[in-house]
């Protein structure tokens, strides 16, 4: 589930680089702090941070980094003084500057975010032994994370996933209360399939006694959950194919639910 509006409205700056060419004076003298143009120095100064750079056509230099926790791609022209935000594409069509965003920015990110979700509280749904890990961040009352579990039930069933939900309590006001209870229970995988069952009905019942000794630990999660970026509910780290870490943000399509669990459907 999307949070409130209020909460995710980027930056005018934010908008601008992606849908802008820009046109930059130098910067002063003695105002750069690394070595780059003053065209780029004017995006860093600005808040963009550079992740690396490449050869691109044309003469250009290519840079990819991340804004406000958004991939941006930018080229500075042959002569130095200008530079181009957004994406290079070939005459056939090829999009030359997503593989970059995701060797350089996407890739070291979601490495990063999956050691951090996998040292985080959460629930196992699933066999222990399911060749397949899967975290993503659950509220109880999302309903997208409902729907998201009753699509994944194939491949859990199966024996081929494990589901690690990450507990966030972010929706309603009783969200942190459940996830807490479920966490704390002395069976959490038995707690989280009863707010599964009962979720038409309100989900689990609060145990104010857990939720006082386990509160933490949600809040502790919502706070990972803000440092990654993540703005919805279920958001959802997998590997791929070729074992390299993958971020869904939102309720995957049925399309997608391959590619996440890892297998054609059981």
């Amino acid at each position: 589930m999307q949070l409130p509006e209020s909460l995710l409205k980027p930056s005018l700056l934010a908008a601008a680089l992606v849908a802008s060419t820009l046109s930059l004076p130098a910067l002063a003298q003695g105002q750069v702090q690394e070595q780059y143009a003053d065209a780029v120095q004017q995006l860093i100064d600005r808040g963009v941070t550079v992740a690396g750079s490449f050869e691109a056509p044309g003469g250009m230099t290519g840079y990819v980094g991340d804004m406000q926790g958004r991939a941006v791609a930018f080229y500075l022209t042959s002569d130095r003084k200008h530079v181009v935000v957004g994406t290079m594409l070939t005459a056939s069509g090829e999009n030359l500057t997503e593989s970059k965003i995701q060797e350089l920015v996407r890739g070291p990110q979601n490495d990063k975010a999956w050691s951090q979700v996998e040292n985080a509280d959460w629930v196992r749904d699933g066999d222990a032994n399911a060749p397949v890990i899967v975290y993503t961040f659950t509220d109880p009352n999302c309903p997208f994370c409902h729907r998201f579990r009753q699509a994944a039930e194939p491949w859990i069933d199966a024996g081929k996933v494990q589901l690690r939900h990450v507990m966030v309590g972010i929706l309603k006001q009783d969200s942190l209360p459940k996830a807490a209870t479920i966490l704390g229970s002395d069976n959490p995988r038995k707690a989280l399939k009863e707010n599964q069952q009962n979720h038409g009905k309100g989900g689990i019942e609060v145990d104010r006694n857990i939720v006082s000794k386990n509160a933490k630990k949600v809040r502790k999660n919502n706070q990972l959950m803000s440092s990654l970026g993540l703005s919805a509910t279920p958001s959802t780290y997998y590997r791929d194919g070729n074992g390299n870490i993958q971020m869904k943000q939102g309720a995957p399509r049925p399309g997608e639910m391959e590619a996440i669990m890892g297998s054609p459907k059981p």
